[in-house]
């Protein structure tokens, strides 16, 4: 839905089925109950994730034009989508997966083109519309040795995606980005990295491509990739490596990079007392969220040094670690919740983002994705509809909260 702070949706990754037929049934099973819900007047936007599967499968006879004219009927829109897991997201156990294939194949290339083509055909006029992805790769699948290698290799293909997202738009298209989507134990994890990858990877390699193509200047290039390229902020994945939001959007607006969309989630967090009956009851509550289907990698605070974990059991084998004071996993918890019992989410960093883009807008798209309703423990779960609503105006509370303060301070200010 259109909002004073951006387009505000949730992402359909919450909703099973990796064939379209399937996953269409879920949209029209949930989505007429949560636009009246919360947009009853105004066009509702969706945030659509398709498997590789149901892009094929939409591509197909009339499958496209159907959806359309359901959109049309249900007065909804498509502004931003996921191409992150490519495969199956919940039947089976996704774990690392979700990175496969990644950017140094071309089966992910051909996958995230395909999105863009349905994504064209689907945008409201005049409006942008971008597409997240996964961070290049998963480090944990290549020696160090080899990880420059495949950035190089992932870094070529994405400027095939943005040579052609370039064409479009010279040709009269809408102006679509691809989010690229930091994630601990990505080849692409913190903010450093990106920057770092940006600048020294994909502007030199994206700005020779684009100025032979296209026979612009540098300036233009540059310009072109800073608007086809830009990040996916998921708040919980930057809460996990301990990076505040302001840090975060003071580097990018320092080095002129954007922010594509904002994906609205909640990482756990166990702070962790001494070793003893305390620890251990502490240990067993964050023991409950570990679940055989995604991965949830855990960075932990050891004095002023993070230690990475590939995955919860890691972390619950080296609990007794007297060192370790802190632990953030990535489990993508609801985000109306600030506790779980006696765990804590790290719901401050959203409050803190939504009021800093309330201050001042740095992105258009925002989406909550919290797609673990099926595997929280017993007690934490409802129904998926109400779920989805109780987000989404929480989200709209907390933004006007934000706003209500911002007024008043500036009262007190004038005053």
């Amino acid at each position: 839905m259109h909002t004073s702070y951006g387009h505000l949706t949730y992402c359909s990754n919450i909703h099973r089925g990796e064939s379209w037929e399937v996953h269409f049934q879920q949209l029209q099973k949930h989505i007429p109950a949560i636009k009246i819900a919360l947009s009853p007047q105004a066009p509702f936007g969706i945030g659509l994730r398709l498997s590789n599967q149901a892009s094929l499968e939409l591509l197909e006879g009339e499958n496209l034009q159907k959806f359309k004219a359901w959109l049309k009927q249900e007065n909804c829109y498509v502004f931003t989508m996921n191409g992150f897991p490519y495969g199956d997201f919940h039947e089976a156990s996704v774990k690392d997966q979700v990175h496969a294939p990644d950017w140094s194949q071309v089966d992910r290339v051909e996958y995230t083109l395909r999105l863009f083509l349905i994504l064209a055909d689907l945008l409201p006029e005049g409006m942008e519309g971008g597409i997240s992805t996964s961070p290049l790769s998963y480090k944990h699948w290549y020696p160090a040795n080899q990880w420059n290698d495949v950035m190089a290799s992932a870094t070529m293909n994405i400027m095939q995606v943005v040579l052609q997202l370039a064409s479009v738009r010279q040709n009269g298209g809408p102006v679509l980005h691809l989010d690229i989507e930091p994630e601990p134990d990505g080849l692409l994890e913190d903010i450093a990295g990106y920057i770092d990858w940006y600048e020294q990877n994909l502007v030199p390699v994206g700005i020779s491509l684009l100025m032979e193509k296209f026979g612009v200047d540098e300036y233009t290039a540059e310009k072109w990739i800073k608007d086809h390229v830009q990040l996916c902020y998921d708040i919980c994945h930057f809460a996990i490596v301990y990076e505040p939001p302001n840090g975060v959007l003071s580097l990018l607006k320092t080095h002129q990079l954007k922010v594509g969309k904002l994906q609205i989630s909640a990482a756990l967090r166990a702070p962790l007392p001494e070793p003893g009956p305390q620890r251990n009851a502490m240990v067993a509550a964050f023991h409950q969220f570990d679940e055989p289907i995604y991965l949830h990698q855990v960075v932990a605070k050891k004095g002023e040094t993070l230690v990475h974990y590939p995955d919860m059991p890691q972390a619950v084998k080296d609990a007794d670690n007297p060192w370790v004071t802190e632990w953030r996993a990535h489990f993508h918890v609801p985000v109306f919740l600030e506790r779980y019992g006696l765990l804590e989410s790290t719901q401050p960093d959203i409050v803190n983002m939504l009021q800093l883009q309330a201050l001042v807008p740095f992105t258009h798209h925002l989406e909550v994705e919290t797609y673990t309703w099926d595997v929280l423990p017993d007690e934490l779960r409802i129904d998926m509809t109400e779920g989805i609503i109780r987000e989404l105006q929480w989200v709209k509370d907390t933004f006007e909260t934000a706003r209500r303060d911002h007024s008043v301070d500036q009262e007190s200010a004038v005053g």
